[in-house]
């Protein structure tokens, strides 16, 4: 059967045309397929800037169909064709692991900006495999690799578009065919980013010296980057090079969640009237649901989320103990957020291998258990394609009222964790799950403050961007209660096999 033809709304359709004709600019023709070699032109930057339910990721996948039906290579960050000098590419990026996994769920092959700016070394032999998968090469005769093999990681590569996944497949390890990390040097060509609130002034200048067509998918209801004077990268930008969508109002895409987040933009509406605007909801629609207690049960896969670190000490710390989790020691299915990895510059690849592997700032991550050596844990990488891991690691577990936080177990040096049972808005961003629980106790604290930020009230930017992590149920905690939970915490629900790079190395930290 074939698929539904898309229908744009007007401003969909508007920004469509608008992106085209840089596209043209660049030599890049969607209307008649053509792609000329990229050329020396003056660089290109956009900004597509819409609120929830506006449409911004439905263009982004159409856009992104189309070039690839004109002929222009995905860069995934996984391998990149030394064949490619001729073709034009496009990358799609996203500032986290887990906004990534939210594009690739919809069918969009991103990957995060940190993949792209360290990009893996091949072994020569298997290289050759990664060519013929991509339709570069005819098929190789690999010693000790058997066709039966080489047909399995056909089947992967064509289903998941992913080199390493396609040789995992194949029965090789990662350290079988990928030799050390490497910072990118030459420039890329096309780049579409979506999350871009998240981007600080930095990382805006990083990618506009890789891309020279770089087109940015941002929310300008979210709340800006910290120690960003409250402004985003794509605000700067000159009115010509801004597009703005707004929310498409179709009866079939009625959702209660989009209908509350849209609300906040009343300047009219307190705190008190938006909590009766979602009890009203909630009877109305089981996608909201006027909590009296936060769902424990909930917390393992997604965290509560809140305003205040107090807080959010408070409900982890409940959670472990209502689990039974001793201080000296995490069960197995207990939730973290990677906090950075702490490594000597000396062992600059050490620290490029385990952000590879997707172990970079603000990864969600489930703890499976101790690894084989000591102060070694089993991770499964939440959105990663290749989610199991094991790394050194440095766990902490902030207590309330302590200043320092205490350490049940760690490595002298290597990936460090919090508890992720509980974040702040502000790290939510990026980020979505099924199931939202957002902790209004806080929300009510700031409103009370009467703080304001980029010239909103703080509590409604809070709100915007708590309620639409959810995409298919909002918890709306009225109340400082947590549930008992009605089971032990488990990891069989993650399901991904091991990791092609994901066995401990035999010396990954010998010796620190």
């Amino acid at each position: 059967m074939t698929a539904p033809a898309i229908v744009f709304s007007e401003d969909q359709a508007l920004a469509h045309d608008r992106v085209a004709q840089m596209l043209r600019d660049a030599g890049v023709d969607l209307d008649d397929g053509i792609c000329l070699p990229a050329s020396d032109g003056p660089s290109q930057v956009m900004a597509l800037m819409g609120k929830a339910g506006s449409g911004k990721t439905l263009l982004l996948a159409e856009l992104v169909k189309s070039l690839e039906a004109a002929g222009v290579e995905i860069v995934s960050g996984d391998f990149e064709s030394k064949r490619r000098k001729e073709k034009r590419s496009l990358a799609v990026l996203a500032p986290t692991n887990k906004a990534a996994f939210v594009l690739r769920t919809r069918g969009v092959p991103a990957t995060t900006i940190h993949r792209i700016l360290y990009t893996p070394v091949y072994d020569p032999e298997y290289e050759r495999v990664a060519e013929w998968l991509m339709g570069n090469d005819e098929k190789p005769e690999i010693e000790g690799l058997h066709i039966e093999a080489l047909d399995r990681a056909k089947a992967t590569y064509d289903l998941h578009k992913s080199i390493p996944a396609a040789l995992a497949a194949a029965g090789l390890k990662g350290s079988d065919f990928i030799t050390g990390w490497k910072r990118r040097e030459e420039p890329l060509d096309i780049g579409f980013v979506d999350e871009s609130s998240m981007l600080d002034d930095r990382q805006f200048e990083d990618l506009k010296e890789i891309f020279p067509n770089l087109l940015l998918f941002g929310d300008p209801a979210q709340l800006p980057p910290v120690n960003q004077s409250g402004e985003m990268v794509f605000e700067k930008l000159p009115a010509d090079q801004r597009m703005e969508l707004h929310r498409i109002h179709r009866q079939q895409a009625d959702n209660p969640i989009l209908d509350l987040a849209h609300a906040l933009a009343d300047p009219q509406l307190s705190f008190d009237d938006f909590e009766r605007m979602i009890e009203e909801a909630s009877r109305k629609d089981d996608r909201v649901v006027y909590a009296q207690r936060v769902e424990v049960d909930l917390m393992a896969r997604s965290p509560v989320l809140v305003w205040r670190n107090a807080t959010r000490i408070r409900l982890i710390n409940a959670f472990r103990a209502v689990h039974g989790a001793p201080d000296t020691e995490l069960l197995p299915g207990e939730p973290l957020i990677c906090d950075g990895i702490e490594l000597p510059l000396k062992h600059r690849k050490k620290r490029l291998d385990l952000e590879a592997r997707g172990l970079i700032k603000g990864a969600q991550v489930v703890y499976l258990g101790p690894g084989r050596k000591p102060g070694f844990s089993r991770l499964h990488v939440m959105g990663a394609i290749e989610p199991q891991v094991s790394a050194a690691s440095i766990v902490k577990i902030e207590k309330p009222e302590e200043a320092e936080p205490f350490i049940p177990f760690a490595a002298r040096m290597g990936a460090t964790f919090l508890h992720g049972a509980a974040v702040t808005i502000h790290k939510s961003q990026g980020s979505q799950w099924s199931d939202v629980q957002v902790f209004a106790p806080d929300l009510y604290a700031a409103a009370r403050m009467g703080r304001s930020e980029a010239g909103q009230p703080l509590w409604k930017r809070l709100a915007y961007v708590a309620i639409t992590r959810a995409s298919e149920r909002l918890y709306w905690v009225v109340r400082n209660r947590l549930s008992k939970p009605t089971g032990v915490l488990r990891v069989d629900d993650l399901g991904g096999t091991p990791a092609p790079l994901a066995l401990e190395p035999q010396s990954e930290l010998d010796g620190l």
